[in-house]
């Protein structure tokens, strides 16, 4: 969590307190990767499937450590998780605000979707959920 409170972009749900992403992690075993130097936590990516598509969640480098190749690594950590549970596809959510995130997306050659368009429903709980 202070993690992704120290990355410009990103933004905290309610859905991202400790229980529920202990959730997440529980039903996505050995998914999400965390990157340390010397020892101090700088990045993580969270993932997971729901058995035909993957989803990358909050990849986060913290702004000292970037551009050093950690990001990309946490990235293929993941896909090749995915892919050793039989999933080739994954989606990751930008937020449209987010513009640097959106150039590394495009940089590595995700593409972006045009034909299609996410609708949320919060059955219980505010807009930050």
């Amino acid at each position: 969590m202070d993690l992704m409170k120290q990355t410009p972009g990103v933004t905290v749900r309610d859905a991202d307190s400790y229980e529920g992403t202990q959730r997440y992690l529980l039903r996505n075993p050995n998914l999400s990767f965390i990157a340390l130097v010397n020892e101090v936590l700088v990045g993580c990516a969270m993932c997971g499937h729901d058995g035909r598509r993957g989803y990358l969640q909050h990849l986060l480098v913290l702004p000292g450590h970037r551009r050093k190749g950690i990001a990309n690594e946490l990235v293929e950590h993941c896909l090749a998780a995915l892919e050793k549970n039989g999933i080739v596809k994954a989606h990751i959510d930008v937020l449209t605000t987010n513009q640097l995130a959106q150039t590394y997306w495009g940089s590595q050659g995700w593409k972006r979707r045009t034909d299609i368009q996410r609708f949320s429903f919060v059955r219980k709980g505010g807009e930050n959920v």
